[in-house]
């Protein structure tokens, strides 16, 4: 495991189950914020706390006895903040066939004892790959910037 990115894998289970049949969506977004806080976390050393959750996209369905992958991982970095992508895939135990299911990106802020945001390690992408998700979360940034701007008077 490399410190900016966090797997977690396990079995979905009859618990997860919504009235479909499928996977619920609340099940869904815990795993979301479990791997992501668990990114953070281990990225910055400290105890964090959710900013921002976004754009969560349902892509295909996560069938109960699949085998769950979900993949958190440091994209971006501010001074305190840490813009994590996270996505899930499903795999089919017999058949192998594995599905993207869900993905979003969730920001984490460090924090002292206090409260009080405290710096994080600067994340530096290694790949073409980490420079395109990088630039995607400055992009989606941006966009949260505007979209704040143009409701904060209608608040």
């Amino acid at each position: 495991m490399t410190d900016n990115i966090v797997k977690f894998r396990f079995l979905s289970q009859p618990a997860d189950v919504n009235f479909g049949g499928k996977v619920h969506g609340g099940a869904v977004m815990k795993w979301i914020d479990q791997a992501g806080y668990t990114c953070a976390v281990n990225w910055s050393s400290q105890y964090c706390v959710t900013v921002y959750v976004g754009g969560i996209r349902f892509i295909n369905p996560i069938h109960i006895g699949e085998i769950v992958e979900v993949q958190a991982r440091i994209i971006y970095t501010g001074r305190s903040s840490m813009h994590i992508a996270v996505d899930i895939k499903a795999t089919n135990p017999k058949t192998k066939v594995e599905t993207k299911t869900t993905h979003c990106v969730i920001v984490f802020a460090a924090v002292d004892d206090n409260g009080k945001t405290v710096p994080v390690p600067a994340w530096t992408p290694q790949t073409e790959e980490d420079k395109k998700l990088q630039a995607y979360a400055i992009k989606l940034s941006e966009l949260r910037k505007e979209i704040n701007e143009a409701t904060s008077s209608q608040f």
